[in-house]
């Protein structure tokens, strides 16, 4: 049977473990409760520990902790991943058998997301630095067979599939939902279920899935940390966290999540009124999208110039980032619903944008991006390595244009 953590015990569990002595004077600080795992936060002199414990699953098998587990020990084994230091792993302990995790407490960083709602402002080098670490890991780990083998280890008793396709629109309304939900809530599902386009493009996505890297599949901003002295250090430090989804995937997925996130601080502030139509809405909004475009582009700028292969690898790359940022925003919605049970005018405009983004992608890209799909394209052509004059003039002879050999 698996233990069960509480406020009550989890200082004991640390000190069998050798993670605190009695000495040490440990407290639990709190229980972070909006975690769908049990999370306590444990100080002592000198360390903070967050100790997390999954649900307990009817067959006992980890799976989301073991995850980021896995990419605790895929960090170790392989050098290359180790420069990237938004992968710098923080774990210290993991009790398989009772579904317990224990990793350092992040003290000097802050979640991203809180530190944009405390501060109000987004800057832009934080985007770009986000996008270049989560290119390396992409570029990094690209087609390498190595690394996707690793990936499916397994937990002991467990089977592990190989790839999970996240480009899955909402579900269908079932009468058992009928009870438990409420009735402004099912406009959600009536709604996704009458626009056809909405669907066909999600299973054009879905078809035309090709899983070719490690990817995070829940890059929210509450899941990046960014170092509280970010613009007094020569380079600002992030750090992603929460790796209990990480799969073999693909690189737009992961991307397209991201600037999802940004655009629900704009959707979010939106102001509703049943007089207004959605384009002024849009506009009145309190943090207008101007306000996250340029983070959008410096964050996607940032991407294509760490990881320029990624649009030969897909030409319609930017295409498919716009789509899956739409199908983020309704996966959100649908989230939210299914917590508090309520679907209004705010949201419905959320969906609106959400299906122009998987429906229209190619004419959304000044939406989010705030320039045109050509401009970054052009930006990135750019940055191409020059060519064999160009590298011939910017480099020094090391060797005499006319050789003497010893002994002639």
């Amino acid at each position: 049977m698996v233990f069960s953590l509480s406020s009550h015990n989890v200082i004991q569990y640390l000190q069998v473990a050798g993670l605190c002595s009695l000495e040490d004077g440990a407290e639990v600080n709190s229980q972070l409760s909006r975690c769908k795992n049990r999370n306590f936060l444990v100080t002592q002199p000198g360390q903070k520990l967050l100790v997390k414990q999954e649900r307990c699953l009817d067959n006992g098998i980890p799976q989301e902790l073991f995850n980021e587990l896995l990419q605790h020990q895929l960090t170790l084994a392989f050098p290359v991943l180790r420069n990237i230091t938004a992968l710098t792993s923080s774990v210290v302990h993991f009790d398989e058998e009772n579904l317990i995790l224990v990793r350092n407490y992040l003290d000097d960083y802050q979640e991203l997301g809180s530190f944009y709602a405390c501060n109000g402002i987004y800057p832009e080098t934080i985007a770009a630095t986000v996008g270049s670490n989560l290119a390396a890991l992409h570029r990094s780990t690209y087609n390498g067979r190595e690394y996707r083998n690793f990936m499916t280890t397994a937990p002991n008793g467990a089977i592990r599939y190989q790839y999970f396709n996240p480009a899955q629109g909402a579900s269908y309304v079932t009468p058992e939902m009928f009870s438990s939900i409420s009735s402004f809530a099912l406009d959600f599902y009536v709604l996704n279920q009458h626009y056809e386009s909405l669907e066909y493009s999600i299973a054009d996505l879905a078809c035309d899935w090709n899983p070719c890297c490690l990817t995070h599949n829940d890059l929210k901003l509450e899941n990046i940390l960014v170092h509280a002295r970010w613009d007094k250090l020569d380079n600002c430090l992030i750090r992603l966290i929460d790796w209990e989804a990480a799969a073999w995937g693909e690189p737009a997925f992961d991307l397209g999540t991201l600037i999802a996130d940004y655009l629900q601080i704009w959707l979010s502030s939106i102001i509703v009124d049943s007089t207004l139509e959605l384009e002024e809405s849009l506009q009145l909004a309190l943090i207008g999208v101007e306000t996250v475009q340029p983070s959008i582009l410096a964050l996607t700028r940032a991407y294509l110039d760490a990881f320029p292969m990624v649009m030969e690898y897909r030409q319609n790359f930017l295409t498919r980032v716009v789509q899956f940022a739409g199908l983020a925003l309704t996966l959100s919605l649908e989230q939210n619903i299914k917590s508090r049970q309520s679907f209004d005018n705010t949201q419905l405009n959320m969906l609106m944008i959400a299906k122009t983004l998987l429906t229209t992608p190619s004419e959304s890209m000044e939406t989010v991006f705030g320039v045109k799909e050509s401009e970054i394209i052009q930006h990135k052509q750019k940055l191409q390595k020059p060519t064999a004059s160009e590298r011939e003039q910017n480099l020094l002879r090391i060797y005499y244009e006319k050789p003497r050999l010893r002994g002639c």
